[in-house]
């Protein structure tokens, strides 16, 4: 029986289609030749809802930061586009660009590295007001800031502490106030709670929650821990060397795993429970991933697949819902396999 979407009906906020970053390799210090090319993001398709969260997980290298950064307009793409409010994101320009940004915020990784320094907590939040006046009047502005930093659980006393002051936990917060501060529709979380102790890590997970809920936010959340993910997605996309491979519900994705590289990683998770670890199978994957500057014809995945056939060799499979199978999944002999999942 397939799972439930419940945002199946919901209004799509963002959708991304075909999106390809190549960064050039060059060769020489003075005349420098192009050599190559390393495919970063190759060809990756999905659509956001409002008020969903998108889970994006895989390995180190697989391409999801360099795709938060496309969807910021940090980086250029070579290709594809991200249609928000009926525009491609990559067209826009001056004006149009900086309402855009307004609208698609993001909280990054590092929280000791994403807040400068040598600002107070309150100039940090409130940066983003002087790109954006019109969002908060120079007269309301320290007490929009002080209502930000109560929103995330902080104190709205300690406007005029700076970073250093405050634990890792402490400043993911201020990051995330930060991204609140002009009310965007989207936020993209670049795995915000990696650099975090576990308990800390549930505790801003829970903040994240409770801010989609009250303001009605659509997250793409960014990780590789798997079972902070399915914590918080609604739907997961799995990637594997600049292209996602498997797209469901977070059910699906977790309890009826369709594509091989997907049941590996699932069949990796940490399980604390003796009588559970004995019931399931780990998948040991033979050999490294390849070079994402020379990945392998056809599915990229089948150098270290145990299904590969000929056909995986010369035909790249498409990422469709797959006979016998509820969920998209980009591998031509995709089918369910329950014993290396985590039951909850």
């Amino acid at each position: 029986m397939a799972a439930y979407d419940r945002f199946a009906d919901a209004e799509v906020v963002l959708e991304v289609e075909d999106l390809v970053k190549h960064f050039p390799l060059t060769q020489g210090i003075v005349f420098k030749r192009r050599i190559g090319e390393v495919k970063a993001v190759d060809g990756v398709s999905f659509e956001l809802r409002k008020g969903e969260t998108l889970g994006i997980v895989g390995e180190s290298g697989c391409g999801k930061s360099t795709l938060a950064k496309l969807l910021m307009r940090l980086e250029e793409p070579t290709s594809g586009k991200a249609v928000f409010k009926a525009q491609n994101i990559f067209e826009l320009r001056g004006k149009g660009l900086r309402a855009m940004r307004r609208n698609i915020q993001i909280v990054f990784q590092d929280p000791y590295a994403s807040l400068n320094p040598r600002m107070t907590v309150g100039d940090i939040i409130g940066e983003p007001f002087d790109i954006h006046p019109e969002v908060a009047p120079r007269g309301d502005r320290r007490k929009r800031v002080q209502d930000l930093l109560d929103v995330v659980g902080l104190n709205p006393e300690h406007i005029n502490r700076y970073p250093h002051q405050f634990s890792g936990g402490q400043r993911q917060r201020i990051g995330i106030a930060r991204g609140l501060a002009l009310k965007p529709e989207i936020i993209i979380c670049d795995e915000p709670v990696s650099a975090l102790d576990v308990s800390v890590q549930a505790q801003v997970i829970n903040l994240l929650e409770s801010l989609q809920n009250d303001f009605g936010l659509s997250y793409i959340f960014i990780a590789h821990d798997l079972s902070v993910v399915r914590h918080i997605a609604d739907r997961v996309g799995v990637m594997y060397l600049g292209k996602i491979v498997e797209m469901g519900t977070d059910e699906q994705i977790y309890e009826h795993p369709t594509h091989p590289y997907t049941q590996a990683l699932l069949s990796a998770v940490p399980v604390p429970d003796p009588a559970v670890r004995g019931q399931r199978q780990q998948i040991i994957l033979a050999g490294d991933p390849p070079s994402p500057a020379n990945p392998p014809s056809g599915c990229r995945f089948r150098t270290r697949c145990w299904k590969a056939t000929d056909l995986c060799a010369q035909e790249e499979p498409a990422l469709v819902v797959r006979p016998g199978t509820d969920h998209k999944s980009a591998c031509h002999y995709a089918e369910t396999r329950e014993d290396v999942v985590v039951h909850h």
